[in-house]
């Protein structure tokens, strides 16, 4: 360590990691913070964009506490000293699976209301029905984090490992499996029957985009869980690494998959992002009929 016994002592992997987690960290910020811009100022809002602009608000966060974390604890392998209190620490880990939970959350719901919208096509859908999801699950991610953080911060340690094993008892029981069952089904509705082009880019935007959380992000939440039991498979850097590509990708799956057509030709961004996200919508608040009629070139 610098001032200390010499370079020889840094462990040089721990650098590399890092070093690789803030650079993928950075391109997150930039293509979420572009997916923020363009859902929210420059594409027609509908109830999936509504999702997903939460979404990316959400990863741009996690990214966000990522970074300064990563930047800290790159300071303090460094200089071999601490330079943030072990509460502080405990908070920031605490402020990501709040965001991190949210991602989980939004995911869920995303997969549940294309599911639905595939299957129950002349349902009638209130107008505003995205906005309020996406309310109360930001209430339930705030509920969620602030009891556990109220256990962990200010109660012994018996109380904060019962109330993250409850917190991921919830991700494992309820929403994780909801998401992994609506996406198939999904998925397996779009094979066997006709669509237009365009809804099949959003499906496959949904499912390439659960695919990836449970490869990159479930490791995080399996991590943590096991933790609680003494159980250290792998370091927290490899885990953390994971979950800051799955917090990164999303932008890029909106891209390419928006921009690929047959001869693969890449195209600006904002074209890319309406030919994914500006459609006609399954579901709206018009009747049956009216929404018949939007369908019937589809099939």
């Amino acid at each position: 360590c610098w001032g200390m016994v010499g370079l020889d002592d840094i462990d040089i992997t721990d650098v590399a990691v890092d070093t690789v987690t803030l650079f993928i960290c950075l391109w997150g910020l930039v293509g979420n913070g572009a997916v923020f811009w363009l859902l929210g100022f420059r594409i027609r809002r509908n109830s999936i964009t509504t999702y997903i602009l939460n979404l990316a608000v959400a990863d741009f966060t996690f990214l966000l506490f990522m970074v300064t974390s990563v930047l800290f604890y790159m300071m303090e392998n460094i200089f071999c000293s601490h330079v943030v209190a072990l509460v502080y620490q405990r908070s920031f880990f605490l402020l990501s699976l709040f965001t991190y939970n949210m991602g989980l959350y939004l995911l869920t719901a995303i997969s549940i209301e294309r599911c639905v919208s595939v299957l129950c096509s002349s349902t009638h859908r209130p107008q505003r029905l995205s906005a309020v999801v996406c309310v109360l699950l930001w209430a339930l991610s705030i509920t969620v984090i602030a009891t556990v953080t109220s256990l962990c911060l200010l109660h012994e340690h018996e109380l904060c490992q019962v109330a993250l094993i409850i917190m991921y008892s919830l991700n494992f029981l309820i929403f994780a499996p909801s998401m992994v069952i609506s996406s198939t089904i999904l998925f397996i509705k779009v094979q066997c029957r006709s669509q237009q082009h365009h809804h099949k880019r959003l499906d496959i935007v949904i499912f390439l985009a659960v695919l990836f959380f449970l490869i990159f992000g479930v490791p995080l939440s399996i991590w943590n869980f096991l933790q609680q039991f003494g159980y250290m498979a792998v370091t927290s850097q490899a885990v953390f690494l994971l979950a800051c590509i799955n917090s990164s990708i999303n932008p890029f799956i909106y891209f390419l998959v928006g921009s690929c057509r047959r001869c693969c030709s890449m195209e600006p961004l904002q074209v890319a992002f309406r030919r994914v996200f500006e459609q006609p919508e399954y579901n709206t608040a018009f009747s049956s009929d009216t929404m018949m009629n939007v369908l019937a070139p589809a099939y």
